[in-house]
């Protein structure tokens, strides 16, 4: 597996080495061991799995109390996936990664605490999966506004059209009016 570090030197792009022929293929996408030397020492609790139609976009998601690291991938379609820095002391506070994760390229990437996080599905639909690091609590939820000028994603958008939300996302807060982490 290679690990790749982005613009963000916590957010770590997984990439596994695939064995594959005629018959199919086969990857590792988690070892405990390696995680902990070549990322970082965290234990996950919870596993979830989402489905999503094209122009979904869900997030961009925290939790203030609970905090959860996440280990996201895709096992069908494709998506957009961002994680935006909410730690206040941290020299990228407010930046954010986006990263292409799909059934195709295999990738995963690790999203820390103190990160909001979101994704766009970009095909027809798309399967979600991924680790926390700890439970989810939506007393502690907080959803930061998907298209806040300051933060400058550049989702992209299929045909340009408006992402579908939930209505907890379309009531976002904006980055300057978002708890921060210290």
């Amino acid at each position: 597996m290679k690990f790749i570090k982005t613009d963000i030197p916590d957010v770590v792009i997984l990439e596994p080495t695939v064995f594959g022929d005629e018959r199919g293929f086969f990857m590792e996408t988690f070892r405990d061991d390696t995680f902990q030397s070549e990322v970082c020492e965290r234990r996950f609790v919870q596993d979830n799995h989402s489905k999503s139609s094209c122009g979904i976009l869900r997030g961009l998601h925290y939790q203030t109390e609970m905090t959860q690291g996440k280990l996201v991938r895709v096992v069908s379609g494709e998506v957009y996936d961002v994680a935006v820095d909410m730690r206040k002391s941290s020299p990228t506070f407010g930046k954010h990664v986006g990263v292409v994760l799909s059934a195709d390229n295999k990738r995963q990437l690790w999203v820390p605490e103190g990160f909001a996080h979101g994704f766009y599905v970009m095909s027809d639909s798309a399967e979600f999966v991924y680790k926390c690091t700890d439970y989810y609590a939506p007393e502690f939820e907080v959803s930061l506004k998907w298209d806040d000028p300051s933060i400058g994603i550049q989702w992209p958008l299929v045909d340009g059209k408006a992402p579908s939300l939930s209505a907890k996302d379309e009531q976002g807060l904006s980055f300057a009016e978002a708890p921060y982490f210290e």
